[in-house]
């Protein structure tokens, strides 16, 4: 196995896992304990995980793993979030997607409608899209970032300043009452909020593990968003402190 499929697995599997031992890993890659070590070490020295005694758990929360590592995090309830935000939208809409594996989601179910805008700055989403004839697409160009697949920056804004989006749905790496929407990246935040601004209709997807953290760079107060499409996991107190900031909470049974 070449290393760089071997560190994609390792990642795959301490993500959806949330930890793992060195035994395990060496069976599951059928290498050697020393060369698992050797990997887990390097991944540490990167950020994308925490070393532990005989094994590795998942990095801190502030830590921002790659898309194709997060796609197997809570796989079914982002698939039910997609499915529930999509009701939000209306035949004929203009939508705007931000990058992400929710959104990513919610892409693929707006898919088979006709008559629909998708404006979008995620590389992945509109590769999936542009296939489709029936939906009309629109890809903002930017700065590539190759964690999320997304492409931002100024010439991203500058694009978004000149559409009018009947609802616009982003993605995010923390959610509070408190400090708003977060995510782990400055140039990022910035699109997401450009994207708001274009926007009639503000909706956050956003899983359980989701709330209640904080990123680096905040995208915008939670005042400024009007939906936030969330998992029946969701605990009530969190709930309450979302609805007394103003926004609506849509739980995807």
């Amino acid at each position: 196995m070449l290393k760089a499929d071997r560190i994609d697995r390792i990642l795959s599997c301490i993500t959806h896992e949330g930890s793992a031992n060195v035994h395990a890993l060496a069976e599951l890659l059928g290498v050697s304990g020393a060369t698992v070590r050797r990997d887990l070490q390097e991944l540490h020295g990167r950020g994308l995980l925490n070393r532990t005694r005989g094994g590795a758990v998942t990095g801190a929360v502030n830590l921002e793993l790659p898309l194709r590592h997060r796609r197997d995090r809570h796989p079914e309830e982002k698939r039910r979030i997609a499915a529930r935000a999509a009701l939000l939208v209306p035949d004929g809409a203009v939508v705007g997607l931000t990058g992400g594996t929710t959104t990513g989601e919610l892409a693929r179910v707006l898919a088979g409608r006709r008559d629909t805008t998708i404006v979008t700055n995620a590389v992945n989403i509109a590769a999936d899209l542009v296939v489709r004839p029936e939906v009309r697409l629109v890809v903002i160009g930017g700065i590539a970032r190759t964690t999320s697949y997304e492409l931002v920056g100024p010439a991203a804004e500058r694009m978004l300043a000149q559409y009018h989006l009947d609802i616009a749905f982003i993605g995010v790496d923390g959610l509070t009452a408190r400090e708003g929407c977060t995510t782990h990246d400055e140039m990022e935040a910035q699109t997401d909020r450009a994207f708001l601004r274009s926007s009639a209709r503000s909706v956050v997807l956003a899983d359980r593990s989701k709330i209640g953290r904080v990123a680096f760079a905040e995208i915008c107060p939670l005042a400024e968003v009007h939906d936030v499409v969330t998992d029946d996991g969701l605990g009530a107190v969190r709930e309450r402190e979302l609805t007394n900031g103003g926004v609506r909470v849509h739980r995807a049974g």
